[in-house]
């Protein structure tokens, strides 16, 4: 679904690809995992943008321990609007997750997994759907996570993967930041699946599977079968490095 990307822009073109007033102080990263503090960016009710870390692996408001967050990475549009743990989020804590890629993948037999990397053709930025949340600690602090939303895979990724990070592209983003939109169910439509020449994908390198490795080797391809080969996605996969279901 999504349990790894990269933000390799420069703070510069962030700022203009998210429209923002301020650039922010970001450094390429090519390996971002659940547990670290992620990028999302919100709007306020005059519609100016703000870019703020919050930690990946949303952590409820009714949540009785924080580790909670590890298994909420990512939350099903589908339901995202019914479950306790994101339905708030989904009224009012909506954001932007700014990515150049992510990472998913597939077996290559014998319980081996093969990470491949998706990007848009001219490796430019785009936006993942997010949900965010507050969470009070023991020492009275707060808290912040997100959550990445999903939807079912496209055509060109489903042989990779059944589900896929959604894409809110440019036209549809100020509906999705505007906190006055509290209705769930008029923003159904942003939950399609990206065209299917919107992304690409090749193999690369299993140094991605360790969070420590986070350098530009992370996305150089595994083999010279080029981006979005057949050799490449014959086999399907529901799990991520671990195993873990996503």
């Amino acid at each position: 679904m999504c349990g790894r990307f990269t933000l390799t822009a420069s703070p510069e073109e962030i700022e203009c690809a998210f429209e923002l007033d301020e650039t922010p102080d970001l450094r390429p990263r090519f390996n971002v995992a659940p547990g670290q503090f992620i990028a999302t960016i919100t709007a306020d009710a005059e519609g100016r943008r703000c870019l703020e870390m919050r930690r990946w692996g949303l952590v409820p408001s009714w949540a009785k321990d924080e580790k909670i967050g590890s298994r909420m990475i990512n939350a099903r549009s589908e339901t995202a609007a019914e479950k306790p743990s994101f339905r708030e989020a989904m009224r009012k804590r909506r954001c932007l997750v700014p990515v150049d890629g992510f990472y998913e993948w597939t077996s290559a037999g014998a319980g081996a997994k093969q990470p491949n990397w998706i990007a848009r053709p001219d490796r430019g930025c785009f936006a993942i759907a997010g949900l965010w949340e507050r969470w009070k600690t023991k020492d009275e602090a707060w808290l912040e996570t997100c959550t990445l939303l999903t939807t079912r895979a496209s055509d060109r990724l489903k042989v990779i993967h059944h589900r896929m990070p959604i894409l809110i592209e440019v036209a549809g983003r100020d509906r999705w930041l505007d906190p006055s939109m509290t209705d769930a169910s008029a923003l159904m439509d942003l939950f399609e699946p990206s065209a299917d020449d919107a992304l690409e994908y090749w193999a690369v390198s299993r140094r991605v599977n360790r969070p420590e490795h986070d350098d530009p080797d992370c996305i150089e391809p595994a083999s010279e079968s080029g981006p979005g080969s057949e050799s490449e996605s014959e086999s399907e996969a529901d799990s991520g490095p671990d195993g873990s279901l996503f």
